[in-house]
């Protein structure tokens, strides 16, 4: 890299480090590095290409289907379908190695199917299910390392936000990337459970066994509280995977799902419609935020020639493809310390995906990769929202929840592992959406 290529991204980057050093929203911070980079190294005007940067991020119709699934997300959230969902799970897994602590894992993976993000996912399970093991005994790190590991999981099972956001600046079918997500999904929530029942049969001290009996009659009563959430999963992923429904459409069948569902169980007003739309114009307003602000620094680096030179520097050390995602994911890790997910999807496709796809790797398969990644940076500290999430609902320091979460961040990466040397695992329900 020449030597004023190199100044200008150590600028570029040292001022970013100190607007985020400094407490600035992670959104206007971005706005403020690429103005800045604009303005020292640049020959265009930093202000009118800021505005047309903001306006071609935004003006994209698929970004539509963002605030439909943050509000399909919320209407869950306040409707209590969360907690019926608990109470019918509870007499399939309270027997059990790890007993309920399995429920983390369960709820989490059923309840991202239907919710799209991340921290809803966490914060919802996590309301319910960590007063109730504290109240049965059950092993505190376990119950908390579990959740956060487990809440990450509204990334990578579909409808997750952030796959919107990869497909629309990777180019890719919103509808592929969904399809994507399931298997690798479902291959986590196995990994995670078994690590749960393995520690269950080897100290079942960590999950005390309950005095309570449950009949097959109580399971399959219970199954009528699963049904909202099945159905919900079917109107969507199966509208999207069936071709009748594009995802902007099968987002506004899920909203119409959730306000039916939440109609029946007697859990919607007029108070809880505006919490609900409030709810969902300020998640929407902080994602766009910092969408639109790495889409400007994204377009400001690449005007300075800082991906391209990196890019460069990184394919002239001749790495296998193996070796190269090994790097990527090294500086994923390391960049999930300081960012958050959205962030880093924006800021470091333009830089990535051309490489990755010059290796030979599939970007539908390289999105799920990049999840992972994401999903990493929710449970490590200092900017891990999961963490953050667990800590406002148990009041425990961020250092020992991340420290409970530590096995989860392993299991995460044993999955990326498996993915990388069998990527069919993310590709085979797209490739066979491709072929109907």
């Amino acid at each position: 890299m020449e030597a004023d290529l190199l100044v200008m991204t150590c600028v570029v980057f040292g001022v970013l480090f100190l607007a985020l050093s400094a407490g600035v929203w992670v959104g206007f911070a971005l706005f403020i590095v690429g103005f800045v980079g604009m303005t020292l190294f640049g020959t265009l005007p930093a202000g009118s290409n800021m505005a047309s940067s903001v306006w071609s991020t935004i003006e994209k119709w698929e970004y539509v289907a963002l605030p439909l699934f943050i509000l399909m997300g919320e209407i869950l959230y306040r409707s209590g379908i969360s907690e019926k969902l608990f109470k019918a799970l509870v007499p399939w897994l309270y027997r059990l190695p790890g007993g309920l602590l399995l429920m983390n894992i369960v709820s989490c993976t059923l309840f991202a199917a239907v919710s799209g993000s991340s921290a809803a996912t966490t914060a919802t399970v996590g309301r319910i299910t960590l007063a109730e093991f504290d109240k049965l005994g059950y092993d505190r790190s376990l119950s908390m390392g579990s959740l956060a590991g487990a809440g990450t999981l509204g990334f990578l099972i579909p409808p997750s936000l952030i796959m919107i956001i990869y497909a629309i600046l990777a180019e890719v079918s919103i509808g592929k990337m969904f399809m994507a997500g399931i298997l690798p999904g479902l291959l986590l929530a196995g990994i995670y459970s078994s690590y749960i029942i393995y520690r269950g049969i080897k100290n079942p001290e960590i999950a005390p066994r309950t005095q309570d009996s449950y009949s097959w009659a109580d399971r399959i009563i219970g199954l009528k509280d699963l049904a909202p959430t099945f159905v919900l999963i079917l109107m969507v992923l199966g509208s999207i995977y069936g071709g009748y429904a594009t995802p902007t459409e099968a987002a506004a069948l899920g909203v119409f799902g959730a306000f039916a569902f939440a109609l029946l169980n007697r859990q919607m007003n007029l108070k809880i419609i505006f919490e609900c739309l409030m709810g969902a114009v300020k998640t929407n307003a902080m994602i766009m935020l910092i969408v639109v602000g790495a889409g400007f620094l994204s377009r400001v680096m690449g005007f300075l020639g800082i991906p391209a030179a990196i890019t460069q520097a990184i394919m002239e050390l001749n790495l296998s493809p193996y070796m190269l995602m090994l790097l990527l994911g090294g500086v994923y890790i390391l960049l999930g310390c300081l960012l958050d997910g959205f962030s880093i999807v924006v800021m470091t496709l333009p830089i990535a995906l051309p490489m990755v796809t010059a290796a030979g790797f599939d970007p539908i398969w390289f999105g799920i990769y990049l999840i992972l990644m994401v999903e990493v940076s929710q449970i490590t500290p200092p900017v891990g929202f999961n963490l953050f999430v667990i800590q406002g609902l148990t009041g425990e320091p961020i250092t020992k929840i991340a420290r409970y979460a530590m096995p989860f961040f392993f299991l995460m990466l044993l999955t990326t592992v498996i993915l990388t040397i069998f990527p069919e695992i993310a590709l085979y329900l797209p490739n066979l959406m491709a072929a109907k």
